[in-house]
């Protein structure tokens, strides 16, 4: 049955035979859905090859076909925002986050509703570790892995001068060596509350973070972790 007037994201776009292209979208109704557009190489096809781009709103018309469904037609609803720098790679990440973790075909209107806010927050004045932390805290709350996250594995309260790692199926847990994937608790309250910590609170949360994506990603990581991992290396080295 064909689908009309989808609303959808872009995540990812790369070229298919000669004038044809594999679309990675996240729909409204749908999720994760893959569309193949065929013939977008003619100019009379430009519009809708600009549409086909990461980040881009769109509208979506087009045949379920197993794995890969047929695009009949597409058009963008706005403008995508221009990023460059940090905040470019930020975007190649949060759509690999998107890519690896959503299944295709099963329905997360939550996750679509948060990624157009995203997408302006990615472009904002917010520094860009924030907005990626409360993405990954999002993500895993709207794919059912969520954690309890101003609460103990034991169902007590943070003690904002301790500290604790996150474990995958229980939340934090109290880490007395202070390990390089923990937290002070005062970091997960914060993230809990919504409000941006101190730059050091908010530096810890990202490798705690990282320890728990990595486990429903698998033994295969991120390609954008390693480019993060080289540019930080590269920018050392120039300091």
């Amino acid at each position: 049955m064909r689908v009309e007037d989808q609303p959808a994201y872009v995540l990812h776009a790369r070229p298919w035979r000669e004038t044809s292209l594999i679309v990675e979208t996240l729909t409204r109704d749908h999720g994760r859905v893959a569309v193949v557009g065929r013939g977008l190489a003619g100019p009379r096809r430009h519009a809708q090859r600009a549409a086909l781009q990461p980040l881009q709103s769109v509208r979506l018309d087009y045949l379920p076909r197993g794995e890969l469904a047929r695009l009949v037609s597409v058009e963008a609803v706005d403008a995508a925002p221009v990023l460059a720098g940090d905040a470019l790679l930020g975007a190649f990440y949060v759509n690999e986050l998107l890519l690896r973790l959503c299944p295709r075909h099963e329905p997360q209107p939550r996750l679509h509703a948060l990624y157009g806010p995203l997408r302006q927050a990615l472009a904002g004045p917010d520094p860009l570790a924030w907005t990626l932390r409360r993405f990954e805290r999002d993500l895993l709350d709207a794919l059912g892995v969520g954690l309890a996250w101003d609460r103990d594995d034991a169902g007590e309260p943070l003690d904002p001068e301790a500290d604790y790692r996150l474990d995958p199926e229980h939340g934090p847990v109290l880490d007395p060596r202070a390990s390089r994937d923990s937290a002070p608790g005062a970091a997960w309250l914060a993230l809990a509350a919504d409000a941006q910590p101190a730059p050091a609170l908010l530096a810890a949360l990202r490798p705690a973070l990282r320890g728990v994506l990595a486990a429903h990603l698998g033994p295969v990581g991120l390609r954008s972790w390693g480019l993060m991992g080289d540019l930080a290396r590269v920018r050392a080295g120039e300091g």
